[in-house]
């Protein structure tokens, strides 16, 4: 038995002069002076400095984001200077896959927005009970069309959503259909008009979310349709060229956050 008890000893765990190493190694992981280096450095770095500190960041399914989650998930307990170290790389990871300058990133997008027309005043009167129907009514309406045309939904926005398509006529194609169906919704007397405004550009995708200037021209033209009606900008024109639409200039088209010289058109079927 005496000659068991040295094998039992050695299984017991790692010698002192390694257990010795890991604590040093945690202290350092943890030091308030190193974890500042860290974080400033990061901050210097191209890219997202907050990548990791909320799920917006985190929130796309490119591999980079997959990695993200799993690096702030892991070390989410305690402040770790491996964890910045870490999220700095993937940071510069993102930063090299896209241009960061002006809110703009590399890929050619179609944004389209739509919401419905003086929802809020009818939501008013209307109590939380018909607004609720309505906007389940309006989601399952819409959004198949936006699906059907290969677009991508970023997100609800109450009474409207934003998404994103690879090809601005599909974008454009899918907003008339979808304010088409909205005009056959009835509840309770009211006929809810849907609007949409669509933009080409090249936003800056952070997570699963877009962000940038073009995502706000987008937005802007949206605010400028009336029931019923899809604008588009001069971008999304130029890019259907001959197509099943014609467009009717929207002159006086003035928006706070948009371009002064934006061109602005109704998008109608030719």
């Amino acid at each position: 038995m005496a000659d068991d008890e040295p094998a039992r000893e050695e299984q017991a765990g790692p010698p002192e002069d390694g257990r010795r190493l890991l604590r040093g190694v945690r202290r350092a992981d943890e030091a308030d002076r190193l974890l500042t280096v860290a974080r400033l450095a990061r901050r210097l770095l191209p890219g997202d400095a907050r990548l990791g500190e909320d799920p917006l960041s985190t929130g796309g399914d490119d591999p980079s984001h997959l990695i993200a989650r799993r690096v702030s998930q892991a070390a989410a307990e305690r402040p770790s200077v491996a964890r910045e170290l870490g999220l700095g790389a993937l940071q510069v990871w993102q930063a090299l896959s896209e241009a960061s300058g002006r809110g703009r990133g590399t890929d050619e997008a179609t944004i389209v927005f739509t919401d419905l027309v003086d929802f809020s005043t009818w939501a008013l009167e209307a109590g939380d009970d018909a607004v609720l129907a309505l906007l389940r009514d309006v989601a399952r309406t819409v959004e198949p069309v936006i699906e059907e045309r290969g677009g991508r939904i970023v997100k609800r926005l109450g009474d409207g959503l934003m998404a994103v398509f690879t090809n601005a006529a599909d974008g454009v194609a899918a907003a008339r259909e979808a304010c088409v169906r909205v005009d056959g919704i009835e509840l309770d007397g009211h006929r809810p008009a849907l609007r949409a405004g669509v933009h080409t550009g090249r936003p800056r995708r952070l997570g699963g979310d877009y962000l940038g200037v073009d995502v706000n021209v987008a937005a802007r033209v949206t605010e400028a349709a009336g029931g019923g009606e899809v604008l588009v900008s001069e971008a999304v024109r130029e890019r259907l060229g001959s197509s099943s639409f014609t467009f009717r200039r929207k002159r006086r088209f003035r928006a706070k956050g948009a371009p002064k010289d934006l061109a602005v058109y109704a998008a109608e079927p030719a």
